[in-house]
């Protein structure tokens, strides 16, 4: 739609202005917001990592990475979670055909893998607090419980963000809107993945190996 708008200046010479409505894809600013926030979370888990790297060799002459970590459990948790990140590729797959069902059957797979993640992230911090090694115990504890409880929290939300998803598709089916929302969650749920994998490296194995 053209509007024409009339100005004048000091000289009292017309003016004219065109104005064109340009169209907008739909969805276009859900995908934009949605990639600004992922790079705010991306500032949050730097600001974590590099914490994590001054403080994580100050353990106040208490327990240390090889005193603390198991990382068979640590191997089992990340099996869970890259598996979680396959299947939440087999349900966008699904999604991207229309297929309703098996769509949300590999979201309940992937939300199982979280959970089964989530347990044994848990079951470590329980063990770790048992043994006195509490946040506050040393600047290491401190800087190790709040970036992985910070990912495990990122993980948490998560698995509501995909519950609600399921719901939202069995009412209102493989839509646009949905498949948008869809689209964004395998984003978030694979930048976790992503993440992780740096835990893994450089507090796990890194911290083990010193």
């Amino acid at each position: 739609m053209n509007v024409t708008a009339v100005v004048k200046d000091s000289g009292e010479t017309p003016v004219f202005y065109e104005k064109d409505e340009h169209a907008h894809a739909e969805g276009g600013s859900t995908a934009l917001g949605f990639w600004i926030y992922l790079m705010s979370d991306c500032l949050i888990f730097a600001v974590l990592f590099a914490t994590f790297g001054v403080l994580g060799a100050n353990y106040a002459a208490g327990p240390g990475p090889r005193d603390l970590f198991d990382l068979k459990d640590v191997a089992i948790e990340t099996t869970f979670l890259l598996l979680s990140s396959i299947t939440c590729g087999f349900a966008m797959l699904a999604a991207a055909e229309g297929k309703i069902r098996v769509t949300q059957a590999w979201l309940v797979v992937t939300a199982l893998f979280g959970v089964g993640f989530l347990t044994y992230e848990l079951s470590e911090f329980a063990h770790l607090i048992h043994e006195g090694a509490t946040p506050q115990r040393s600047a290491f504890l401190s800087s190790f419980f709040t970036l992985v409880g910070t990912h495990g929290l990122h993980v948490t939300f998560g698995l509501i963000w995909m519950v609600t998803l399921m719901v939202q598709v069995g009412l209102r089916g493989l839509i646009p809107a949905n498949q948008r929302r869809l689209m964004c969650f395998s984003m978030f749920w694979h930048f976790l993945d992503v993440i992780w994998i740096g835990v893994f490296t450089f507090v796990y194995l890194m911290g083990v190996l010193r």
